[in-house]
């Protein structure tokens, strides 16, 4: 006669349902938690927004070519023209999720108005868990902060103006 062993682990749905709720909190992907013989395993899968379509942008006219010179452009017109435009911008060399500090309720890296030496660190972009430190090129004056903290970036995202 054959005996078979038919042991069946039961599941714990408060213990899933905790860790379900511990990987929001946390904004983990993932959690596992063994006792004895009996291992659990939570895994959120997060969606990844698909990049926007290209804009098709039909072309300006032609320029007739007794069209006066255009004016210098005053300060006032390049504080209109696309930050990404702007020489001073450093942008987001990934995708990711921006921090101003690092640690949560810590001081910013950097604010309006702060002098900043070439190698200073002024944000952090976390991509796959690994926290990127996003550093100043050039010494200068941070002139505008163009993401929020908690903000998830794309590549060549405008973030920071340093003049």
């Amino acid at each position: 006669m054959t005996e078979t062993n038919n042991v069946s682990m039961q599941v714990d749905a408060g213990l899933v349902r905790q860790l379900a709720e511990l990987l929001d909190d946390t904004r983990l992907t993932e959690i596992e938690v063994q006792d004895g013989d009996r291992r659990i395993r939570v895994v959120r899968n997060i969606a990844v927004p698909a990049p926007a379509a290209p804009v098709a942008v039909a072309a300006a006219p032609p320029v007739p070519v007794a069209a006066p010179a255009a004016p210098a452009a005053s300060p006032a017109s390049l504080a209109l023209a696309s930050p990404g435009d702007h020489p001073g911008t450093i942008k987001s060399p990934m995708v990711g999720t921006v921090y101003m500090s690092g640690a949560p309720g810590a001081k910013p890296f950097v604010a309006v108005g702060d002098k900043v030496a070439a190698g200073d660190t002024l944000l952090i972009v976390e991509a796959m868990k690994e926290m990127n430190p996003i550093i100043s090129p050039r010494a200068g004056t941070v002139t505008s902060i163009l993401v929020d903290n908690n903000q998830p970036v794309e590549f060549d995202q405008p973030l920071v103006i340093v003049e």
